[in-house]
C-alpha cells in the first residue's frame, strides 16, 4: 500500500479539489460540503493531535494546536510538510505507532481507517487509543448502491492499477463502530470523535 500512495501522491490532492481525472466526475454538492468538512476541522477545539495516514496534509493544515502528521509515504510527507509548514511530520507505521502511551490529546484520521480490513482496524483502534483518549475518524458517507466495502481497481496519471480495499459508512454505523458520536454527516463525508 506504501508503494500506491509513494506513487499516487503527486496526484491525491486533484481527488480532493476536482482536477485532472476527476475534474469530470459528476459529484453534486461535494465543493460546499467539502468547505463545510475543512470547517468542521478547523473547529475542532485545539489539542495535541496526531494526524494518522496524514497524507498531503490536506486536511492537517486545518487542525489547530500542535499538529504531528503521521505517513507511511515519504512522497506524501514531502508534499505535507508544503502544505501545512507548522506541523511536524514523521514517516512511519500506523498500526504501530513510534509514540509513548499518551503521547496526544487526539488522533486524527481522513480517509485512512476505510482502507482498513478487520485485523487491521483492530490493531489501529489499540494503538490509536494507547496514544490519545480521543479519536476523529473522516470517511465516505454509503450512497445509493455501493457496496459498503470493496475492492476497488484504481489507475493512476502514470497508467498503473492497483487494488485497493476500501469501506463507506453511514454516521450511525460508523459511530457505533467506533462507540463514538456523529461530529458531522453529510452526502459525502462523515466524521465520527470517540
Amino acid at each position: 500500500m506504501k508503494a500506491y500512495y509513494d506513487q499516487r501522491a503527486p496526484e491525491y490532492d486533484d481527488w480532493w479539489v476536482g482536477r485532472g481525472r476527476f475534474a469530470d466526475r459528476i459529484r453534486p454538492g461535494w465543493n460546499d460540503e467539502l468547505r463545510r468538512l475543512e470547517n468542521v476541522v478547523a473547529e475542532l477545539p485545539p489539542r495535541r493531535t496526531l494526524d494518522v495516514a496524514c497524507g498531503t496534509g490536506f486536511l492537517t493544515r486545518h487542525l489547530r494546536g500542535e499538529t504531528v502528521g503521521l505517513d507511511a509515504s515519504a512522497g506524501m510527507l514531502e508534499l505535507a510538510r508544503e502544505q501545512a509548514p507548522s506541523a511536524e511530520f514523521v514517516r512511519g507505521d500506523a498500526l504501530a505507532l513510534p509514540f509513548g502511551d499518551g503521547t496526544f490529546d487526539r488522533v486524527f484520521a481522513s480517509y485512512f481507517y476505510c482502507h482498513l480490513e478487520r485485523n487491521e482496524r483492530a490493531r489501529f483502534l489499540a494503538e490509536a487509543r494507547r496514544v490519545a483518549p480521543e479519536l476523529v475518524i473522516v470517511a465516505s458517507v454509503h450512497r445509493d448502491d455501493d457496496p459498503f466495502d470493496r475492492w476497488e481497481e484504481r489507475t493512476l496519471n502514470d497508467g498503473s492499477t492497483w487494488t485497493v480495499y476500501k469501506r463507506v459508512f453511514t454516521g450511525n454505523g460508523l459511530a457505533a463502530e467506533l462507540g463514538g458520536d456523529i461530529v458531522f454527516e453529510g452526502s459525502w463525508f462523515v466524521v465520527v470523535r470517540a
